[in-house]
């Protein structure tokens, strides 16, 4: 069985609870070396720096990264995301995210007919950092934020996500942008998709606006199999969907560099919940569903497999954390999934 270096970075808040219970679960089915990294607000407020010099050389030697939450409420939001999370994931071009959604066996939902991938543009877009602001704090204050969207930046995530479509049962794939009322970057998001529709003739595709997807998601779920869109509107898409697939605390992402020139970054997308932080009532789920992602991209598929098995044996048998209706506790899941395994 080939071993697997793993970075690890429980970060801040539950990131400290459910990545060890993401770790003693990934050694139970996987040869792993795991490196544990003290990148944290803790670390930022003792020394100004979440990531210390030559930290992002050090976490090229691993084979992928296991990363928590970032956020605290004594430091600016701002400050935690870029300085940690989307320090690594621009860092190492990590430009797919790619956040499956789906109502697992036992878990109460919203809306019943959740099977999505949402497929987000991790690098760039709105989130690309490019702005700033003059004139502090007086009237004639002026701050900008200015997207940014390259051809080369959105054809490469585009035809990941047609790749990814074709391989799924329903091969579909749906566009969301805002060019009605975005004329420039959005345009060009519809052209060059479009472009692509004929290197995939066995994809069927549409192109619906931002504010209607949130609609079609609500009213329409089966209508919808892998979608994708920019950086900010799949940011907001994938957290609808998590809370419709029946709770923030089961929902996995992984931040890829599908080139493997960098190692990817796979994490729970639940941030850090510093108001259950500390109760041991945080929800692993999302950790074991984003362990067995990680598994998947390392080669592991069986071992991916058997997780994924595990989880949904659990759900099924309801052994739910509060988030999800139930009392048990990180502790109670975590032995459940072994348990199963």
């Amino acid at each position: 069985m080939k071993t697997h270096r793993i970075a690890v970075i429980p970060g801040d808040g539950i990131g400290i609870e459910v990545i060890p219970a993401g770790l003693e679960v990934l050694h139970k089915i996987a040869s792993i070396e795991a490196t544990t990294f003290d990148w944290s607000s803790a670390r930022y407020k003792k020394t100004g720096k979440y990531i210390p010099d030559g930290g992002l050389e050090e976490l090229k030697k691993f084979d992928a990264i296991f990363f928590g939450a970032v956020g605290a409420p004594d430091v600016p939001d701002h400050i935690s995301l870029w300085d940690l999370r989307l320090a690594i994931c621009q860092g190492f071009d990590q430009y797919a995210n790619v956040r499956p959604s789906r109502v697992l066996p036992g878990v109460k939902s919203v809306i019943a007919d959740v099977d999505w991938v949402i497929v987000r543009e991790n690098t760039e877009g709105e989130y690309s950092g490019s702005g700033g602001r003059v004139h502090r704090g007086l009237p004639e204050e002026l701050a900008t934020e200015t997207s940014i969207f390259t051809r080369k930046g959105i054809e490469r995530i585009q035809r990941f996500a047609f790749e990814l479509a074709r391989g799924r049962k329903r091969r579909h794939l749906t566009l969301v942008t805002k060019s009605n009322a975005q004329r420039h970057g959005m345009v060009l998001w519809d052209e060059v998709f479009f472009s692509l529709e004929k290197e995939f003739p066995t994809v069927q595709t549409e192109r619906v606006l931002v504010d209607a997807m949130t609609t079609r998601m609500v009213l329409k779920p089966a209508s919808i199999d892998v979608v994708v869109a920019t950086n900010l509107h799949a940011d907001i898409l994938s957290d609808l969907a998590a809370a419709l697939s029946g709770s923030l605390g089961i929902a996995p992402t992984a931040n890829l560099n599908p080139e493997r020139k960098f190692p990817s970054m796979f994490e729970p997308i639940h941030g850090s919940a510093f108001d259950i932080t500390g109760k041991g009532i945080a929800n692993p789920i999302a950790t074991f569903w984003t362990a067995a992602m990680m598994l998947e991209h390392l080669g592991e598929a069986k071992a991916a497999a058997r997780l994924m098995k595990a989880i949904e044996t659990v759900t099924a048998q309801k052994v739910f954390t509060p988030d999800l209706g139930g009392s048990a506790r990180t502790v109670d899941v975590t032995k459940a999934v072994i348990d199963a395994l």
